[in-house]
């Protein structure tokens, strides 16, 4: 591809959250005549990264379905905007399958090349490491993952009590037993996928089901692909709001990680953003979604990711913008970060 200018990278990024007319564009570089934009959305244009929409001075530019997976967007300026002000994909994007199909890699060769590098070194590490060592980082693991994950989800237990409950199943004074629930049910389903990864070499709805089934047990909520609307706190998106439609959903997802020639990064990418977005269940979607993308990666001989250093607003930033643009460019940056951090500190 043509090498873009900064200018061309910042219309994309525009283009990314919002459709435009050469006007509007032009109160965003105003430095900018309108000659030289449009030559840039001239070239834009040819090379498949963005579409125009009418005629003449009713002209609007979008970007593509391609395209925006890996748009350029700022997701401090992004959240600025108020909610209702944000110009959003408001309904499920059944047609996202058939584009993923297309799209033959979401990671660049230097990406692809430098998580490769880290996983050799983490298998030859965990090679070298005795039997205990590798025991003692594996319960290190499962305890920082039960944490972080169950932190996104605003559980209320720190790291060390987290250590105590996994360790001697106590309880932490003044804690929940839903809380002291959801973090064990993190264990029980990690141990489950752990101790058979080959079984998630191939994806069935069964599979999934018995992976949400490990994680809410005991939490009141329903394994079954859910009946009812659900609403996404901090966003106008609207999920698929009948069973019938998320099951065909989830069949098309199955379809597409079962039988595209996609790597295991990016089934694992995939299976992160794509899980929580379809809102399968009533709850646990997102817990789900990040215990699936560690069963793909252990599938495949792929070090596993605990999340212990994300951030969990930037999480949450990141999975809305899927939700809302179809943008998966800083969930996979999140996710660079975190299969760095596991290589590096995991059997080191």
């Amino acid at each position: 591809m043509d090498k873009l200018n900064q200018r061309q990278i910042k219309i994309l990024e525009q283009l990314g959250i919002k459709e435009l007319s050469i006007s509007e564009l032009q109160n965003y570089f105003p430095e900018f005549t309108k000659i030289t934009l449009n030559r840039d959305l001239k070239k834009l244009i040819d090379l498949n990264l963005i579409e125009s929409i009418g005629k003449a001075r009713a002209t609007r530019y979008s970007i593509n379905q391609s395209s925006r997976f890996l748009a350029q967007i700022n997701p401090n300026e992004y959240f600025k905007q108020d909610i209702d002000d944000r110009n959003i994909l408001k309904n499920f994007n059944m047609e996202i399958f058939e584009t993923l199909k297309s799209v033959k890699t979401f990671f660049s060769e230097s990406e692809k090349d430098f998580l490769l590098k880290l996983n050799e070194e983490f298998q030859v590490n965990y090679k070298k490491a005795s039997k205990v060592i590798r025991e003692k980082e594996l319960e290190r693991f499962v305890i920082e993952l039960s944490w972080k994950s169950s932190k996104i989800e605003g559980n209320t237990y720190n790291l060390l009590d987290t250590e105590t409950l996994i360790k001697s199943q106590k309880r932490a004074k003044g804690k929940s037993e839903q809380e002291a629930l959801m973090i064990l049910n993190h264990k029980k389903a990690f141990d489950f996928i752990y101790q058979d990864p080959k079984y998630f070499k191939t994806w069935t709805k069964n599979k999934l089901t018995e992976l949400h089934f490990l994680l809410l047990e005991g939490l009141e909520v329903s394994s079954k692909p859910r009946e009812n609307k659900v609403k996404i706190t901090g966003s106008n998106f609207e999920p698929l709001d009948n069973q019938w439609q998320i099951e065909e959903a989830l069949t098309k997802f199955m379809d597409l990680i079962n039988t595209s020639s996609k790597s295991t990064l990016d089934k694992a990418l995939l299976c992160l953003a794509i899980l929580s977005y379809i809102q399968i269940f009533e709850d646990g979607n997102k817990r789900t979604s990040r215990l699936a993308a560690n069963a793909s990666l252990l599938a495949n001989g792929y070090c596993p990711l605990s999340f212990r250093s994300i951030d969990e607003d930037e999480y949450k930033k990141a999975v809305l913008l899927f939700y809302e643009q179809n943008n998966l460019n800083y969930l996979k940056k999140l996710f660079i970060e975190q299969f760095e951090y596991a290589c590096e500190n995991y059997l080191a």
